[in-house]
């Protein structure tokens, strides 16, 4: 982001300096290393992950996605683990095991499935097509190898860089409250909760973030933060198009770019700019700057072009997921849209309707200005606790790890009263959908039962054993996923649950989405084992973080009353009503492993379903742009006001032949670039990374021919000065034949 030079004042440098992590060199006893990669995958034509709507396929960028980690370890041989954010909908199982082989390939057994934890933020606005189990793959066309292969290698690369980067330092944390960046999607399920139990607590959703700030021991200089904190990732909605790290994303790109312009003396817009001459001789300056047709280009021109590069010294700011099950960003409420008064409550419909009932962000009707709305609170409350971070983490690095059958776990509840999971189940509150996003029409969340019309449809696809229907009761099987195995496994039986410690900091690593209360509960039982196990090593002031969507993904978890009521969260309660029970039981044996310092048994290892995987996609066979044309030469250029100039919160824009985005995902690079001239040279000032640029794909209207477009929401701290947008892609003529690189830019224009 392009920020305006300023003066620095000498008497505030000492404070900057204490609240960004400048200060002398501080070394706590541990080696940190911080790394992060792009992941954005496809832009076109791929469904997205996260409502499965059918028709939501990808068709440009709002901002990159990408994987961001950290590794802590108590010396160059010493224990260790790495933790993985992703700006994706979830975890995958398979991400996991082909991570670990390449992982394994380069360091040994250094880094393993026992001690890597890979975390999904939960946007519903990236690629799909990656996750092994079919249930997931069904609306995303089967698997996707371009979105696989890109999550992967993100993950690799951002490990190999925190590794590469390991050196002495400190870890500190804090925490401290989100205001109204999340609210009950379903508060008529958090009521039926004990009525003293929920007297504990001051509100319905869990509003507490922790972050920890990572200082390098030897500059003193903060080289990262991650945080956690619960709410969807749905500020996108069901309808939107492209690709976006959603509110998480968001808050992490204002994170990193506000540490980067806080700690850089002065910004790369200096000398003899544009910016220095009068509007009207900005308006005569761009009248003369023509746009420059289409010029063939290298396959990483367009990496030259970045704002940022990812030079492995780039601040890394991750936001990460907790314990989300019930949690929406949209915090108006949810409305019916044929009436605009609120949603029944009980049912989140409107007179029966569940397509009428949605959620409203705060920036409703503009999703993307709700998304950076969430981002910014989420933002500004991580500024706060970063630098006023004081806590120093001391002590163990530590993990635990174990597979279950989760399936068939026996759970001991209280009295000696002997329960089972069950083979995974989806219900009809399941196909309702949510507030963020409705379903099938013909459902409600907190049906109990099933049109006989649908029970045939059911049963054509597997009817459930007996066993199945009264395990999973009081829940009525609408898709018996757990004993559905063709083509192949359905939904996952096999799950990971794994701790990770870092001094008084122990991480939970949780395969799914617990509701509010749900988490509360695993917190509570998993501190209470810590400390009466622990020998004085846990106490009080141990704390306790839930990282949701880790390692795999298996849907909700909800009480044992809220799954009663069937709304959303407990119709995708996958193995039954005693669901969190196994989990609380399971993990309690983890916590009081590690709190004795004995080891887990490692358990049934999950399938590696790569090999039977089956991909619907079909690539793109080749592209070629109208007769006389090129690619990246200009369709539509920029329109340029009567006035002459553009204005702040304005959006210039500029078409450009162009080639499916599919045939190279330009990773570490970017399809859109605004550049502004300096003297007699182009600069880049903002990329396809930043908010308020919009690269947007289509095919033209009854042809075969691609169009790129390029928007810029010109932001108000855009420096006065000449301006044009550039395009860069890459085309086949024919499916086999070599990949070929273009660019081109618009004509200029002035910003005033």
């Amino acid at each position: 982001m392009m920020i305006a030079k300023q003066q620095s004042c000498p008497q505030l440098l000492p404070l900057i300096f204490i609240t960004l992590g400048l200060t002398h060199a501080t070394y706590g006893g541990y080696l940190i290393g911080i790394g992060s990669y792009d992941m954005t995958g496809p832009a076109a034509d791929v469904n997205m992950m996260g409502y499965a709507n059918i028709e939501q396929h990808s068709a440009g960028i709002h901002f990159r996605l990408r994987a961001r980690a950290f590794i802590v370890a108590e010396g160059p041989q010493g224990v260790r683990f790495a933790f993985v954010n992703l700006d994706a909908g979830m975890a995958s199982q398979l991400v996991t095991i082909k991570v670990l082989e390449r992982l394994k390939s380069r360091y040994g057994n250094l880094y393993n499935e026992d001690n890597l934890a890979i975390s999904g933020t939960h946007t519903h606005a990236g690629p799909g097509g990656y996750l092994q189990y079919y249930v997931y793959s069904i609306t995303t066309a089967g698997f996707v190898p371009q979105s696989f292969d890109a999550i992967v290698t993100a993950v690799e690369l951002s490990i190999v860089q925190a590794h590469e980067n390991l050196k002495p330092g400190s870890v500190f944390i804090n925490k401290g409250d989100v205001e109204n960046a999340g609210i009950s999607r379903s508060p008529s399920a958090y009521l039926v909760n004990p009525a003293d139990e929920r007297a504990r607590y001051s509100t319905d959703v869990d509003t507490e973030m922790t972050l920890l700030k990572f200082i390098n021991g030897e500059s003193g200089k903060s080289i990262g933060a991650f945080s956690w904190f619960a709410t969807h990732g749905t500020s996108m909605s069901k309808d939107n198009r492209l690709i976006s790290g959603d509110n998480k994303g968001a808050a992490a790109r204002f994170f990193e770019d506000w540490f980067t312009s806080t700690t850089k003396s002065s910004s790369k817009v200096i000398g003899n700019t544009s910016a220095t001459l009068s509007d009207s001789r900005l308006i005569q300056k761009a009248k003369e700057i023509n746009a420059t047709g289409g010029t063939s280009c290298g396959k990483t021109t367009s990496q030259s072009f970045k704002v940022r590069k990812n030079d492995n010294s780039r601040f890394v700011g991750a936001f990460c997921q907790s314990n989300v099950g019930d949690v929406t960003p949209n915090v108006l409420g949810a409305f019916c849209n044929d009436t605009g008064l609120p949603c029944d409550f009980n049912h989140s419909s409107c007179h029966g309707n569940n397509q009428l009932c949605l959620g409203r962000g705060p920036g409703y009707p503009d999703e993307i200005l709700s998304t950076k709305i969430i981002g910014e609170r989420q933002f500004q409350t991580a500024v706060d606790l970063f630098k006023y971070a004081k806590e120093e983490l001391t002590g163990k690095v530590d993990y635990r790890h174990t597979y279950l059958n989760f399936t068939d776990i026996e759970v001991e509840l209280d009295g000696n009263n002997v329960v089972r999971t069950c083979p995974a189940a989806l219900g009809p509150g399941f196909a309702a959908g949510t507030t963020d996003g409705p379903g099938f029409p013909g459902f409600q969340q907190g049906d109990t039962e099933i049109s006989e019309e649908w029970k045939r449809f059911r049963d054509s696809l597997k009817k459930p054993s007996k066993y199945q229907e009264d395990c999973q009761q009081p829940k009525p099987v609408l898709l018996d996923t757990g004993e559905m195995f063709k083509p192949y496994a359905w939904a996952p039986a096999i799950l990971p649950i794994q701790i990770l410690r870092l001094g008084k900091l122990v991480i939970l690593s949780v395969p799914g989405e617990f509701t509010t209360m749900a988490g509360r509960r695993l917190r509570e039982a998993v501190k209470e084992t810590l400390v009466s196990n622990g020998n004085g090593e846990f106490d009080d002031d141990t704390h306790i973080v839930i990282a949701g969507l880790t390692n795999t993904y298996s849907q909700y978890i909800a009480t044992f009353e809220e799954y009663k009521q069937q709304r959303y969260e407990a119709s995708s309660t996958l193995y039954g009503p005693h669901t969190l029970s196994a989990y609380i039981q399971e993990f309690k044996k983890l916590a009081e492993a590690m709190a004795k310092g004995e080891n887990m048994i490692k358990g049934p290892s999950p399938p590696d379903l790569s090999s039977v995987q089956q991909s619907y996609l079909i690539d793109p066979t080749g592209d070629s742009p109208p007769p006389g044309k090129k690619f990246g030469d200009v369709k539509q250029d920029i329109t340029i006001p009567k006035r002459g100039s553009f204005q702040k919160g304005e959006r210039p824009s500029a078409t450009f032949w162009s080639a499916n985005p599919r045939y190279d995902i330009l990773t570490e690079g970017t399809f859109a670039v605004v550049e502004m001239l300096q003297g007699e040279r182009w600069v880049p000032a903002y990329d396809d990374d930043d908010f308020c640029l919009y690269f947007k794909w289509k095919v033209e209207s009854g042809t075969f021919y691609g169009l790129a477009t390029i928007e810029w929401e010109v932001p108000e701290d855009a420096v006065s000065g000449v301006y044009r947008l550039r395009h860069f892609g890459s085309s086949k003529k024919t499916k086999e034949s070599p990949t070929e690189y273009f660019t081109g830019a618009s004509s200029a224009f002035s910003v005033s």
